[in-house]
């Protein structure tokens, strides 16, 4: 559990601390992979009998891993400039811990405990810290770990659980899900945890909040009108505005395409995963990954003309590859999760 000890002055926010005093090296790899290379894709995998981090190509052609240890080590996540990935560790059941390497495999560290596996972490937009919802004193609250010194801020304090951070596109502000006030809703702070407020307001549940890249709007998944669906709402002045009809879409997370022209969404239409582009502009949505199988957890490349991501139609989870017209590829074979794209 996480160690809430000392309160910052004037703010009221926690720092954590006693939690840097692990060992257990990953062994390295001997990888070097420049820094300057083309865009990748980080994912976990399970082909030496242990869920590890690899990188691929974009073609999937060459293939390293990274890291070599007992505990299960999945949810890659690239730090900005592509210098570190961050990634959770399973070291017991359900207890996950945060850690971060860099690219090429060395200099691992611990960063945070009982950290909430599945849910959203977010790289600060300059590297400095990571944002992510963890368990604190029986609860689930937002916080913020400095990566160059393992500094731990508790950014929430409320009775409900808070889930699902998600930074504006400057760093200033941060959208969360929180059940406080006893619904699920959206909610914005300050990146330092102040002046919470709430943006939603409904007896229906709203979560998984994703800001969009220009900062203007933030997508949510809310069954106000029903159904399960995509909704925005304006940061400036709360107003909102629902995206899809019937998308049937899940908890499991939205993806903005770089520029902000589309965003990608997770869907349950045909009582099975599928993976659908609803375009911003005129809300046109259509599917680019649809099997009886599973088609989930993706992540947009770069330069927001793919999507890699997970199905199970091979009759195991592997790593795919489609563009936007659903025209795909597979990098890999052997049991394969949580794709993540290099910025």
């Amino acid at each position: 559990m996480l160690d809430s000890t000392r309160i910052l002055c004037g703010a009221g926010f926690v720092i954590v601390t006693g939690l840097l005093g692990r060992s257990g090296a990953i062994e390295r790899t001997g990888a070097v992979l420049p820094g300057a290379s083309p865009p990748q894709i980080a994912f976990a995998s399970h082909r030496d009998g242990n869920w590890e981090i690899y990188l691929t190509d974009a073609d999937g052609r060459r293939q390293t891993r990274l890291t070599r240890r007992d505990p299960q080590d999945r949810f890659p996540l690239w730090s900005p400039d592509q210098s570190k990935i961050a990634f959770g560790s399973q070291v017991g059941g359900d207890h996950w811990e945060l850690w971060v390497m860099n690219v090429d495999g060395t200099n691992p560290r611990f960063l945070a405990t009982q950290i909430v596996a599945k849910g959203h972490r977010q790289w600060s937009h300059d590297g400095t810290r990571i944002v992510f919802a963890a368990k604190v004193e029986g609860d689930v609250e937002i916080v913020s770990v400095e990566v160059a010194s393992g500094r731990l801020i508790r950014l929430t304090n409320s009775p409900g659980e808070d889930r699902d951070p998600s930074w504006s596109s400057d760093g200033s502000h941060i959208a969360f899900s929180s059940t406080r006030d006893g619904n699920p809703e959206i909610y914005v702070m300050r990146a330092d945890g102040a002046q919470p407020r709430r943006v939603t307001n409904h007896a229906a549940p709203d979560g998984s909040p994703a800001w969009s890249p220009d900062g203007s709007r933030i997508a949510f998944v809310s069954t106000r009108d029903g159904d399960r669906d995509v909704y925005l709402v304006r940061f400036d002045d709360a107003r909102l505005e629902r995206l899809t009809t019937g998308a049937h879409a899940t908890n499991d997370g939205l993806r903005w395409s770089p520029n902000g022209s589309y965003i990608a969404v997770q869907t349950a239409e045909r009582d099975n995963y599928d993976i659908q582009l609803v375009r911003v502009a005129d809300r046109e949505r259509w599917t680019v990954a649809g099997t009886p199988a599973f088609d989930g957890q993706f992540s947009w490349s770069p330069a927001g003309d793919q999507l890699a991501f997970i199905s199970g139609r091979d009759g195991f989870d592997a790593v795919y590859v489609t563009n936007l017209a659903g025209k795909q590829s597979r990098l890999s074979t052997t049991s394969s999760l949580n794709p993540e794209w290099s910025p």
